[in-house]
């Protein structure tokens, strides 16, 4: 399959016709291949790791053109003070991207605020319905490539397993030890090695802490800071009155599911970054009040995935690795909101039905494809 045009380019056009855009997500997910596909991009692109472009930054040397690409700027302690008097000083007509694996809206090394002058987008891995997968083992090579687009691409599960250990590296040694001024960075990695393991499961500081004979407060801060690198992500229960829901545990997940050891772990955390795909686009492209959380009560009964929407469910998603009955913790919450959508979905069943009650039971591809 060859790489198409990804699902963020005409959302970019049109912001940067309004405002300054910011296009962030994780490493290597696209975000200069984006970025470097709009007209003009390739005179105007500057890229802080590049010393000669840093020396053009500094000095306020801007290219020639109608289009400013600056790529991983927010490493510049500066770089808000920097693009606000850029963007406010700009010709009319100028436009500026800006372009960074790490959450541009609140990365710590900031100064002025930005507000009213930026659209943040937030670009995802590839998934099934920017792909267009239409097949069983179209489902099976995402599960086992990740949805990167250069194992992705590559087609080969030994090359993917040889990027993830790479990219994990790489992750480690120079960026969030960077970020955090990190010096223990074998603990740092012990713990990037636990993590997904625990996926699915409640993520517990403390049982980290003991693990890693680390203090709460430098863990609590490492998970901060694969948060804000766009390495995982974390889940807040879902709560509402009068279902006795657990307030507090949070369960997390990975951008880059193919790290996932358990084959039931690993489609669980394609689906949530599916989910999550779906959730930022409508909140960053058309201002929607969504959410992702998951849920789980004091008695024992989950569901995977609740999509809210104004606070209220929206979908309710459960993930089954083959074909099962019908979830009781799906049906529970179902029957305590009946007007949102109930899915349970497999990634190797082939049972496709709508239970009495309105419970959609299907294969994963028949809800994935109805996302971004």
């Amino acid at each position: 399959m060859r790489p198409r045009p990804r699902y963020l380019l005409s959302q970019v056009r049109a912001d940067l016709a309004r405002r300054m855009v910011f296009v962030a997500g994780p490493r290597q997910v696209g975000k200069t291949t984006l970025a470097r596909g709009l007209p003009g991009a390739r005179a105007g692109y500057l890229n802080w790791d590049s010393p000669a472009d840093r020396g053009r930054i500094l000095a306020g040397e801007m290219p020639p053109g109608p289009l400013w690409i600056f790529d991983e700027i927010h490493k510049y302690r500066r770089w808000r003070n920097y693009l606000k008097g850029l963007y406010d000083g700009r010709a009319s007509g100028q436009r500026i991207l800006v372009t960074g694996s790490g959450r541009l809206d609140l990365y710590r090394f900031g100064g002025d605020s930005l507000q009213g002058r930026y659209h943040l987008l937030r670009l995802h891995p590839l998934s099934v319905a920017e792909l267009g997968l239409t097949t069983a083992n179209d489902l099976r090579d995402l599960l086992a490539l990740g949805g990167f687009p250069e194992p992705y691409f590559a087609g080969n599960e030994t090359f993917a397993r040889r990027w993830s250990r790479e990219f994990g590296s790489r992750l480690v040694r120079e960026e969030v030890a960077a970020l955090e001024r990190i010096v223990d960075l074998g603990t740092l990695e012990l713990l990037i090695g636990r993590l997904p393991a625990l996926v699915g499961s409640p993520l517990s500081i403390n049982a980290l802490r003991e693990d890693l004979q680390l203090a709460h407060r430098t863990v609590a801060s490492w998970l901060s800071a694969l948060e804000r690198l766009y390495a995982i992500f974390r889940l807040a229960p879902f709560g509402a009155p009068r279902i006795r829901a657990v307030r507090k545990e949070q369960k997390h997940y990975h951008f880059n599911w193919a790290v996932v050891p358990d084959d039931s772990a690993r489609f669980e955390n394609l689906v949530a970054v599916h989910l999550l795909k779906w959730v930022h686009f409508q909140q960053d492209s058309a201002g929607r009040d969504v959410d992702l959380r998951y849920f789980r009560d004091t008695d024992g009964r989950e569901v995977d995935f609740v999509v809210t929407e104004h606070g209220r469910p929206l979908w309710l998603v459960e993930c089954k690795l083959g074909d099962t009955d019908v979830d009781r913790g799906l049906r529970y919450l179902h029957t305590r909101f009946p007007a949102a959508e109930a899915w349970q979905i497999s990634a190797r069943g082939g049972k496709h039905y709508q239970t009495p009650d309105g419970i959609a039971v299907a294969p994963a591809l028949e809800f994935l494809r109805k996302l971004v």
